[in-house]
């Protein structure tokens, strides 16, 4: 790692050290900075219990118990300045124990990490809100043998690395990442890096895996749920397109729950929602970084009475700033799974889609000079083309 001196126009190289030289542990540090920051692995992970110890008839504790994107589980083992020898059996064992925790199990684990860390929130509804389901009920968790393993440290040794790269062939999934602290002065830096496997391999094994994935969601039951999405927004973009209403033109039937329209801005989108017991519209703002959403929520909730004007009707506002996104909305109250209901709710969202878009279409210009204003360094971190990407 390099630190830039623009005055200089040089390069600095920083001091590799030691967790141990830094007075750093496993436990109180390496482990509290994944627990609490996840996304450092690469990916959207949500915690869901430290030092896991439920397991029967072991005293054994796993470092941190999480679940991805897809609902598996993960299991992740840190260690410091060196993997030892014997962290891949340590891993494997963890992951047998968990391959038969159920669901209910799942929520009843994430409850009581909630319960001591943060009070008062609820775990079934977290885990909706992370795999975007609408109901516990449709959620899926710990399928087959799908779980995962994650292993962190600042040096892998070669028994280690062979063992890992033996399992992945035969689909294992399992991901090294080497964890290197640096210093200046009395200034720290950490590099988290994904080493095994390269990401470029990763993604290869991933394309290889897609048809079996798609076989394993039909086995999980997931086949029908989608199967109804698709044929609900097939329905609901043809009512769009009669009525006249562009602004999902160049949008496909998906088999999530809502469908996403840009609004000419990157980051900023119209979403429909069809839920089990409703309908929503929202104008939702997720751009980069989570302050520039806020700052534009307040521009907009500035003008609440003008917009609530041209929306026709009261909109709910939900500025969220415990989470990156913000959202605007309108809902109705719909039976979505029974199908003789479709007809109303296709035409409850085309009316409303088109008066969401009708009230903030007009303030999209004002948004992207509000956040080319104030946020042009983060901006010039995103892709390509910016926020005005639509």
């Amino acid at each position: 790692m390099f630190r830039i001196n623009h005055a200089s126009n040089r390069i600095t190289k920083l001091k590799e050290v030691r967790f141990s030289e830094l007075g750093f542990t496993e436990r109180h540090h390496l482990q509290e900075w994944l627990a609490n920051q996840p996304d450092a692995l690469g990916e959207e992970l949500l915690i869901i219990q430290k030092e896991f110890d439920g397991f029967d008839d072991t005293r054994e504790r796993l470092d941190l118990l999480a679940i991805d994107k897809d609902g598996n589980l993960v299991i992740i083992e840190n260690k410091l300045d060196d993997s030892g020898k014997d962290v891949v059996w340590q891993a494997l064992k963890y992951a047998s124990y968990c391959s038969t925790l159920s669901k209910s199990q799942i929520a009843e684990i994430f409850q009581k990490y909630l319960d001591k860390a943060n009070p008062g929130q609820d775990a079934k509804a977290l885990i909706c809100e992370f795999l975007q389901e609408e109901a516990f009920a449709d959620v899926v968790l710990n399928p087959g043998n799908d779980q995962r393993l994650i292993l962190v440290a600042a040096q892998f040794r070669k028994e280690v690395t062979s063992t890992v790269l033996w399992l992945l062939k035969h689909r294992v999934f399992v991901k090294c990442f080497r964890a290197t602290p640096f210093q200046d002065g009395q200034d720290l830096f950490l590099t988290v890096e994904q080493v095994i496997p390269l990401p470029e391999a990763e993604e290869l094994m991933i394309g290889i895996s897609e048809k079996e994935d798609e076989e394993h969601s039909a086995e999980r039951g997931l086949a029908t749920r989608h199967q109804l999405r698709a044929e609900f927004w097939h329905a609901a973009l043809e009512a769009l397109r009669a009525r006249g209403v562009t602004l999902y033109s160049n949008v496909s039937p998906g088999r999530d729950h809502w469908l996403n329209a840009g609004s000419g801005m990157s980051g900023v989108h119209y979403s429909m929602v069809f839920n089990r017991d409703e309908a929503r519209v929202d104008f939702a703002l997720s751009a980069r970084p989570k302050e520039a959403n806020k700052a534009m929520f307040d521009y907009l909730i500035s003008r609440r009475a003008e917009l609530e004007a041209a929306f026709g009707g009261p909109l709910i506002w939900r500025r969220m700033d415990d989470k990156k996104v913000s959202l605007i909305e309108c809902a109705a109250p719909f039976a979505g799974h029974d199908r003789q209901s479709w007809p109303a709710m296709i035409d409850w969202l085309v009316e409303h889609v088109r008066r969401m878009e009708q009230a903030f279409d007009p303030e999209v210009p004002a948004l992207r000079q509000l956040v080319r204003t104030r946020f042009a360094r983060d901006v010039a971190t995103d892709e390509p083309g910016g926020l005005e990407n639509g």
